[in-house]
């Protein structure tokens, strides 16, 4: 398992939290990410519990992201995630073009809570591009508060406005399984 801290975009507002990622590799090609957030979750929408669904527009409330990619390749995949256990995936041919949703199975979404922390955990079959060498991941969320203001938390940042699509995002990379 890695641990991952994510840090708030530099120029917008956030609430008193931290959010840290749990990644690790399953059996074949599955991914286990566990987002955790921790501190003043009292301020923080989160979307509530229910059957889970595939949805589009997670992103426009608190959502939990991943998106990887082939090494340099440009095209790359989007994973969404909700506290409400709605997801959506998508594939993009390159950066922000060619969208269209993502054939997958549905995740396994749990969600947990206790004292000042909320965790939203996902299971899920990253398909081949895990079994490479040279794959690369970025890790992200969108945090709205109670009073709609929202806060964009990512591994990296590129220069500018948030954009969890930018090439600088994908800072991550999973060593293979061995064996």
């Amino acid at each position: 398992m890695q641990k991952h801290r994510l840090i708030p975009h530099p120029d917008m507002p956030h609430p008193s939290i931290t959010l840290a990622v749990e990644v690790s590799r399953l059996r074949g090609t599955g991914l286990r990410l566990w987002y955790v957030v921790n501190g003043a979750i009292d301020v923080v929408r989160f979307p509530a519990l229910g059957e889970p669904a595939r949805a589009d527009g997670l992103w426009q409330a608190t959502c939990f992201e991943v998106f990887f990619r082939n090494g340099d390749s440009p095209a790359y995949d989007e994973i969404n995630l909700t506290s409400s256990r709605q997801w959506a995936a998508y594939s993009f041919d390159t950066y922000r073009e060619g969208m269209r949703s993502k054939d997958m199975d549905e995740p396994q979404i749990t969600v947990a809570t206790w004292a000042d922390t909320v965790a939203v955990g996902a299971d899920f079959d990253a398909g081949a591009i895990v079994a490479r060498p040279n794959a690369r991941f970025a890790l992200s969320a969108v945090i709205e508060e109670i009073d709609g203001t929202k806060s964009y938390w990512a591994l990296r940042h590129p220069p500018g406005k948030p954009d969890f699509h930018h090439p600088d995002c994908f800072a991550l990379e999973l060593p293979l399984r061995e064996g």
